[in-house]
């Protein structure tokens, strides 16, 4: 099917004389993902672009891709569109975190912020508190040396700038670390999963942008390193196939992928790739139990979380409260990190089923606000395992398969 629709392109595009996209340009030609059939090994496919006057970005083994740069003029696109190998060419454009601007707070004496405390997290963890769960966050980096998280910091890795340190120069994805797993000490803030493992996957710079391209690189890194849940507090409003063929192998592969439903604050806005199929999409409330203003909502939406004024770690030692649906989706990459360290012998598909199951559901909210409710701990607490219902029963709706693009 896909060579049929570049075909179209090509041609629709070859009578308007223009380009089939100029997001993500720049002066050395705009930034492409191509996918190729498998049948062809990535390293001869660069030979491909380069014929077509292209230029190699970097290899995406995930979807059996390439990024690339492509000359604005003349008709190299549309011919590298027509290659029989070729199966799709779409734009790798910038994504960007989902967050609002953050608030310095003062910390000393350890503080449970009160998300942590609304979803139940305290009570579960004599019976699990992220113990050998290894935790992916695809964000702007994080400040490893940060006191209240170095102790569980087990890795980085710097997509975006590689070879470069994967510190954290906006802040982001050092409070989403903090919400996750801020260790259980004498100060500070504690994280839902207080013992979890983290990794930090730098996908985005200081200013909290990264392609598509960096996102599909970041959840391969975290494939092909065994992560087990992956927490994703970007989004965009324009769907990628590449992207969605990516979230689909991680998910088949059986890895938890979180992520923000996104800041829109209207009806059917939630974002990719929470919007993809199989991926846990998390909107926003506040301390009143109410949806918060900002949230995307749509019947995608999994399940909430506390968005609003969260506190938690920042880098340079500090604190700072954050609003946004990103501050929500770590909740509950948190409780997913529970979960499994609880039971580590589940698979991914039954966290999520698990995770929607056991939460509450808050009146006045639709489902579309909702999705099942507000995740929830504190079930964890009762010492109850997992059945053999639990383990073997069907699949919920949300995990659809996305058919393959690359048969």
């Amino acid at each position: 099917m896909w060579p049929v629709l570049l075909a179209y392109y090509a041609g629709v595009v070859a009578m308007a004389g223009v380009s089939l996209s100029r997001v993500g340009s720049d002066n050395y030609g705009s930034r492409k993902i191509v996918m190729f059939r498998k049948h062809r090994p990535l390293s001869s496919c660069h030979e491909t672009v380069l014929k077509k006057g292209g230029r190699v970005v970097r290899e995406l083994p995930l979807v059996h891709a390439l990024a690339v740069r492509m000359p604005e003029r003349g008709q190299s696109l549309e011919e590298l569109g027509l290659h029989p190998d070729v199966l799709l060419i779409e734009d790798d454009f910038q994504v960007q975190t989902v967050a609002l601007p953050a608030v310095r707070m003062r910390q000393r004496e350890q503080t449970i912020p009160w998300g942590v405390e609304r979803i139940g997290a305290p009570k579960a963890w004599q019976e699990a508190a992220g113990e050998k769960v290894k935790v992916a966050v695809l964000d702007t980096g994080i400040d490893a040396g940060h006191p209240d998280l170095k102790a569980n910091i087990r890795g980085t890795q710097n997509i975006k700038f590689p070879g470069w340190q994967a510190g954290d120069g906006n802040g982001h994805g050092t409070h989403v670390a903090g919400i996750i797993a801020a260790v259980d000490n004498n100060f500070g803030v504690v994280g839902v999963a207080p013992r979890a493992e983290i990794y930090a996957v730098k996908i985005f710079n200081r200013r909290g942008n990264g392609y598509i391209s960096d996102i599909i690189a970041g959840l391969d890194w975290a494939l092909q390193n065994k992560m087990q849940v992956v927490n994703m507090s970007f989004g965009t409003t324009r769907p990628s196939q590449a992207l969605e063929e990516a979230v689909r192998r991680c998910v088949q592969a059986g890895m938890v992928l979180v992520a923000a439903a996104g800041n829109e604050g209207k009806e059917n806005s939630v974002m990719y790739p929470a919007r993809c199929p199989g991926v846990i999409a998390v909107s926003a409330i506040d301390r009143k139990n109410n949806l918060a203003s900002f949230s995307s909502r749509g019947s995608e939406v999994t399940v909430a979380a506390p968005g609003v004024d969260i506190l938690s770690t920042y880098p340079g030692g500090k604190y700072r409260a954050m609003s946004g649906t990103s501050m929500a989706c770590p909740h509950v990459a948190g409780v997913a990190a529970l979960v499994l360290s609880r039971d580590g012998h589940i698979s991914g598909r039954q966290v999520v089923k698990t995770i929607t199951s056991t939460a509450t559901r808050l009146p006045g909210l639709t489902p579309e606000e909702q999705g099942s409710g507000l995740v929830n701990a504190s079930f964890l607490a009762a010492g109850t395992r997992f059945n053999d219902e639990a383990r073997e029963g069907p699949a919920v709706t949300s995990l659809s398969v996305i058919p393959s693009m690359t048969s």
